[in-house]
């Protein structure tokens, strides 16, 4: 085969070692829009909830609002660092789709680089859906809070 023929078989390798991280770059993005989706609802409420709290007069239920709003807090910071480790995550992966064809064009060896960038996105993936998860757990808790408060307010006739 002549060599013009080899390098496209070659670059046509490099193109499908870089579909991996380029599909997760694609299930990341889906991530970072559900986060923001969700850190829009929390802040929402949270604005809604401080607006209640100043207006409320029952100190049991200024007691229990502070309690969601302290909840709606820890949501939106827990929401804001899962989202920076999604775009952190994203870059990484970026560095390794442009090392790989770095790797190509200049022939030098840098698959151990590759690696260690592609186990490190992996890492700092895992690391960020499980402040996704804790988000929704504390979600599930601060439900609770809001049933409190159900029990407190009194029916309107």
């Amino acid at each position: 085969m002549s060599g013009q023929v080899l390098e496209i078989i070659h670059i046509g390798q490099v193109i499908q070692a870089a579909v991996a991280p380029v599909f997760l770059i694609t299930g990341i993005a889906a991530l970072l829009g559900v986060a923001s989706n969700r850190l829009m609802r929390v802040m929402d409420r949270a604005r809604e909830l401080e607006n209640s709290l100043q207006d409320a007069t029952d100190v049991a239920i200024k007691k229990v609002q502070s309690e969601e709003l302290r909840f709606l807090w820890k949501r939106i910071s827990l929401i804001n660092k899962a989202f920076s480790l999604y775009t952190l995550t994203a870059l990484l992966l970026c560095v390794v789709i442009t090392t790989l064809f770095i790797s190509h064009i200049y022939t030098i060896q840098l698959s151990l680089m590759i690696s260690i960038t592609f186990i490190l996105a992996l890492a700092v993936l895992i690391l960020a859906l499980l402040l996704s998860l804790r988000e929704i757990l504390l979600t599930t808790r601060s439900l609770k809070i809001r049933l409190k408060l159900r029990k407190l307010k009194i029916p309107e006739d």
